[in-house]
């Protein structure tokens, strides 16, 4: 949960380096909440509660994604490759899945070994 709540305290901070670890575990809760949202919208009859907590997550989700990439080494500007219909998610999935550079990079030094 720790990692989930330090993510939404960094709401836009797209600068620094990201932990897959940081990034997959936001991505769970965000997921878990998202689809307890939707069920209790099922059961109210409107969406309303889901939508707000679409909106409430889109910068840090984005900023947590940047920085991810700032990991493997790569610019922010990486991110715009998910527009290309197909491969684009493919190959943002697979940089934000890949092990983040263990030497420091222009972006800072390694988050997994900073103290």
């Amino acid at each position: 949960m720790n990692w989930y709540l330090d993510v939404l305290k960094n709401y836009v901070g797209f600068s620094g380096r990201a932990r897959r670890k940081e990034f997959w575990m936001f991505v769970l809760f965000n997921f878990i909440v998202a689809v307890v949202l939707s069920i209790i919208g099922q059961v109210i009859g409107s969406q309303f509660l889901y939508y707000i907590y679409v909106l409430a997550v889109i910068l840090p989700s984005l900023a947590v994604g940047v920085r991810r990439l700032h990991d493997t080494g790569r610019s922010g500007w990486w991110y715009f490759i998910g527009l290309v219909p197909l491969v684009g998610g493919i190959i943002l999935l697979v940089f934000f899945a890949s092990e983040g550079k263990a030497e420091a990079n222009e972006h800072g030094p390694n988050p997994k070994y900073a103290a």
